[in-house]
Parts: C-alpha cells; structure tokens; sequence
C-alpha cells in the first residue's frame, strides 16, 4: 500500500528509486526520479512540442535525470521477467529493454547492456549523464542509468502506443493516413535538430524502430540511440542496405550518416515498407513516384506533397554526405507541410487516448478526502491547521535524558514552522519544518504532511510527493499521508495512480472508524 517502501528502507527515493520529477536540490527538500523508451523497437512517452528542460532539470512531467539501484531496477521489472521484454527481437536483441514500474508507479523502459559492453563505468555514467541532459517533448526522455558491479542500464520514459514500425509494417488492417506520416517525419527532424543543437548529433542506427509513439499518440524519438550500444561496438545493427556508404568505409557516425538514416525513416513512411535506399532511388530516377508510395493509402494523399518528400528522401540519401541537408533544412522542408495541426495524433493514428482521468472513489469521502479529490489545497490546509498534532499521539517515546537544548529547539522551529502554516507564509513553514525534521530526534507525520501540502502550495510536486510518502513511512496506516500522496500524483499528471491513492485512504479511514486508531 502506498509508495514509500524504498524511503522506509532509508534509501533516497530522489536519486534510487526515481519517486520525483524535478530538478535534483541538494539540501533538504526537492529530488529527482525517472521514467523510459526503447532500443531496437521498444516503446516510451509523455506530450508534444517544444524543449521542457534542461541541464538535467526536469519539466513537464519529466523527471530529473538520476542513478538508479540496481535492486530497485530489479523490483520494477519483475526480476527482468521475459514477460517484460519490449525490444522488437524479444529475447534475441543483444542489449535488451524490459518495461517496468516503479514503487512510485510511474512507467519506465529500462535498457539491459550486456556485460562487458561498458567495461569502464564512468565511462558508461559519463556518456549517460551527457544524453540525461537533453529534455525535449520530440524525444523519450533518457531519465536515469545503473552502474551497478558488471551491471550497465539505461533508464526511459515509457512510450505506450508502440513503434513507428509496428504501425506501418506490421498492422495490416490499419494505415497511418498521410497527414500523419508527415507529422511522424516533422516530429522527428524538430528531434533530431534538438539534440544537435545541444551539442549530441550523432544517433546510432535510425529507423522505424526508434520512432515510439506516447500516451497522445505523438511521435517521439528514442533517447537509446543516443548512445552506442557498446563502447566499442557497432552503431548500425540493420541490414547492410541501409547503412551510410561512409560508415561502411570508415565505421564512423558522423552527423550526416544521421540525415542519410533519416532519408531512410522517409522512404518508410512513404512507401509504407522497408525498401532499400538503392532500390528508391531507382524508382525516384526514373520517376516512378506513384510505385514508391503506400498502395494502403489508396491514393489519398497529396502529390504535391509527396513529392517534396521524395526530394528530400533524395537529398538525404545522396552518397557524398557534404550533399545531404543538415537538421535545420528538415525542419524547414517539412514544417510547410503540416496542414492538420489542430487533429490530436491519437485521432490520425486511430487508437485510443491513453486516459489518466480519476475513477471515482469507491468509497464516501471524508471532508479532507473530499478536498483531496478536488485538489483544493485551501481546504486541505483548514483542515491540516484544525486537525493540529493530535495523529502524532504514540509516534515517539522521548526519555527523560533527550530532553536537551537540542530538543528545545527543535520543539521551537516546529512550533514557528506552525505558526507560519496557520499565517500561510507556506515558504517560512517549508524551512522551519525542515530544520525540526533534519534534527531527527523526532519523527513527525504531521510535520512531513504539513511541509508536503506548503510544497504543493509552492509549487513543488515532487518534493511534496516524497514527504507525503515519509509521513505513511511513519505512520503506514495514516489516510492523510494517503491523501496527500493522491494530491501530488494527480499534480504530477499521473491520475490513475491518484484516484487508487485516493480510495486507499478512503478505505483506511473506514477502517479508522470501525475500531482503527481515533481520528
């Protein structure tokens, strides 16, 4: 029940188990957690368009980047459970992704290297640490890694809704319709520009595969492919047919083999197939566009448009790479052609939006679960000022001895972080409570709930998420702690895992009232 077992196990949920989704502060409050994407095919996710952070920071819903344990990488994937695995080979991929959630029930895709490929871990950690820094809503955000003994992993947000391959490949009775492929391409080169902006241009072994779509249907851009899949090792595992001529004379990735794999990813979208870069350019030569392009699409679709994209296809596939358009030349061909902005991409695609919405609570509600339910922290901190000390009864047993000068002035910074809470001078409070708690003579729930609900008052989700899980850690069986936990989830965007908080702490407070400890 609940979150906070890796915090109950005295382990930072901040930088472990990735419990929160911003920037990593280094003194007493804030934190950091994680999230996933795929490998060779894999899957990953969150929203669309624009830069959301960088520097590690996390924005939008993403968290911060951070190392993970291997134990609690262990715990989310179920033991790497064959069940669990997610790269498009299964168990034949050389470096595997397994799906896996973590005790904070955010969704994650957790890269497995195979033993020897990083033997040096700062290495590994260096060039992890150098992809954690990116944050854009074009990509599945790499959010943390492990070096753990001979144990190398990636961590990445989730992308629900499968590869850019799955969908043109392998679902028959479906088509991706026009305006979408153009989406798909545009989406991508905004991806790929990003990242070279940011000082990180080469990706390794573009294709149909690194292309997951979120919970909205967006198309997102593995982070995986960021990094080679061994220090030493190969950068394309696809056919030969594919690969960059210069690669094949040299064994290099240079940003313009990138553009000349992007070429690639477009004669996918158009054709619909998997059709080697030679075998186009023959059909684009001699002008046989209309036996390059997806029969599924039965015609419906733009010859103007099409055409500009088979240029562009051209142009990225040429064999001197000095002729290949750069990232900013993608963007700038493709933008022109987005004419269904307002359609959601889960529409265009014709899957179901992956809803969070609350359920309702399966049982009534309490006037604080009431306020919970409807996020109305002003209600909240009535009836947090009402409710005063009186569930901290039996939470700690003091000697005589520990009554010291230390403990008068703990009681007196929490005593001015209460009179602060009731004056909602809610910053004052964050700093009073927390020199009372980093005391640690005393453990207080209701300190730990009170700082939660000024940190959702400061605007600083995470870091209330984490106290709330410290008062259940407490007091396990306290709804409030339960009540603020759904508080911060559901600021957090994670609605589901909000509404099942939220009937915990129903359920635990029904179970209060028929003889539980009083209220």
């Amino acid at each position: 029940m609940g979150c906070c077992q890796s915090l109950c196990r005295g382990e930072n949920p901040l930088s472990k188990d990735g419990a929160q989704p911003l920037q990593l502060s280094q003194n007493h409050h804030g934190g950091a957690t994680a999230a996933s994407g795929l490998d060779n095919g894999g899957i990953g996710g969150v929203g669309a368009g624009g830069v959301v952070g960088g520097g590690g920071g996390g924005g939008g819903g993403i968290p911060s980047f951070s190392e993970f344990s291997f134990a609690d990488l262990k715990a989310a994937t179920n033991n790497f459970s064959s069940d669990n695995i997610v790269s498009e080979s299964g168990e034949k991929a050389p470096n595997l992704v397994y799906k896996g959630r973590l005790q904070n029930r955010r969704w994650i895709a957790v890269k497995k290297f195979t033993k020897m490929a990083w033997p040096d871990p700062k290495q590994f950690a260096e060039e992890a640490w150098g992809v954690g820094k990116l944050r854009h809503n074009r990509l599945a955000n790499l959010i943390g890694y492990c070096c753990d003994g001979d144990e190398r992993l990636l961590v990445a947000e989730f992308m629900p809704n499968d590869t850019l391959a799955k969908h043109l490949f392998h679902w028959e009775n479906q088509t991706i319709e026009w305006a979408m492929r153009l989406r798909v391409g545009y989406y991508i080169a905004e991806a790929l520009d990003y990242c070279s902006t940011e000082g990180r241009p080469l990706y390794h072994d573009l294709n149909a595969y690194r292309v997951l779509f979120d919970e909205d249907g967006d198309p997102r851009l593995s982070c995986f492919g960021l990094m080679k899949n061994s220090r030493d090792g190969k950068s394309y595992s696809t056919n030969l047919a594919y690969t960059p001529p210069e690669y094949l004379r040299n064994g290099r990735v240079t940003p313009e083999s990138v553009t000349y794999s992007f070429g690639t990813v477009l004669l996918d979208l158009l054709s619909g197939k998997h059709i080697p870069p030679s075998h186009a350019l023959d059909m684009i030569r001699g002008k046989n566009i209309n036996m390059l392009m997806d029969s599924h699409l039965e015609g419906k679709f733009s010859t103007e448009e099409a055409t500009v994209v088979v240029e562009l296809a051209s142009q990225c596939l040429q064999y001197e790479p000095r002729e290949r358009p750069n990232t900013k030349d993608l963007v700038a061909t493709l933008a022109p052609l987005q004419t269904k902005a307002d359609v959601p991409s889960y529409v265009m695609l014709g899957i179901k939006k992956h809803e969070e919405a609350p359920s309702t609570p399966q049982r009534p509600l309490s006037p604080l679960g009431e306020a919970c339910s409807r996020m109305d922290l002003t209600a909240i901190h009535q009836i947090l000022v009402m409710t005063h000390y009186r569930d901290d009864e039996g939470t700690n047993e003091l000697s005589f001895q520990e009554w010291t000068q230390q403990m008068k002035d703990m009681l007196d910074a929490r005593k001015r972080g209460d009179q602060s809470f009731r004056e909602k001078d809610f910053k004052t409070a964050i700093d009073c409570y927390s020199q009372f708690i980093d005391v640690g003579t005393m453990v207080s729930p209701t300190v730990f709930g009170r700082r939660s609900l000024c940190y959702l008052l400061c605007d600083q989700p995470d870091a209330a998420l984490r106290d709330a899980m410290q008062a259940q850690c407490v007091y396990p069986d306290w709804p409030t702690a339960f009540y603020m936990q759904s508080v911060a989830l559901a600021k957090l965007n994670m609605n589901t895992d909000a509404a099942d908080m939220l009937n915990e702490a129903a359920q635990l407070e029904e179970k209060r009232q028929r003889g539980g400890k009083g209220s």
